[in-house]
């Protein structure tokens, strides 16, 4: 009886025991679990609020890889109806780039870029009627993306816009160099390399531009 007695406290001590070792296991594995989700949600943070825009390269390629990288980035943007209206042109041709530069100056920095990207709307995929303009949202967001994931990867890059509206003449222009399809409409030119020296972002925070409700 004595023994039986020992026996059974000394299993319920060891039940105690084990009870306490899985909360505490269970507990750190929590804590770690949030400490890192805190640092990858301050590592995007951080990415989202230092990119700024880059014009000046220097002359290292950027790979194969990295270029599938950013559209995989584009690409995995949201889209009205998960239409992903989107198509990208990836130009390192230097003689399509210099033809780019001179039609148009404003994308000048394309001159001297390993890599640019046309994000373009594909009006054979895009939505129909009055909702056919979502494609420039849609391809805003997957250009967002582009820019972000250039800057987490260390590349500097730089949006220059092409459609302003349905009649710019940037259009065609932009079109005729790239002997692009009727159906794809280009929303802007992504240039992208390795930056030529330090650049500071911007501080855009404005609180007079926030109304609360």
């Amino acid at each position: 009886m004595k023994l039986s007695y020992w026996i059974i406290l000394l299993l319920t001590a060891a039940v105690v025991i084990l009870s306490i070792r899985v909360g505490f296991d269970h507990n750190e594995s929590k804590e770690m679990d949030t400490k890192e989700t805190t640092a990858a949600g301050n590592a995007a943070l951080e990415t989202i609020m230092t990119r700024t825009s880059v014009r000046k390269y220097t002359d290292r390629q950027v790979e194969d890889s990295t270029v599938t990288l950013l559209l995989k980035a584009g690409m995995a943007a949201p889209s009205a109806v998960n239409r992903q209206p989107w198509h990208f042109t990836v130009v390192s041709d230097k003689a399509v780039q210099a033809r780019i530069a001179e039609k148009l100056p404003y994308a000048h920095s394309i001159k001297e870029a390993p890599l640019a990207l046309v994000v373009s709307g594909d009006m054979n995929v895009a939505l129909k009627g009055d909702e056919r303009d979502y494609w420039i949202q849609d391809c805003s967001a997957a250009s967002e993306n582009i820019l972000l994931a250039a800057h987490a990867l260390g590349l500097g890059a730089v949006w220059c816009g092409i459609y302003g509206s349905p009649e710019s003449d940037r259009i065609p222009l932009l079109k005729g160099i790239l002997n692009m399809p009727e159906n794809l409409i280009p929303l802007n030119i992504i240039v992208i390399g390795w930056p030529a020296g330090e650049t500071t972002p911007k501080d855009k925070w404005d609180p007079a531009k926030v109304t609360e409700i």
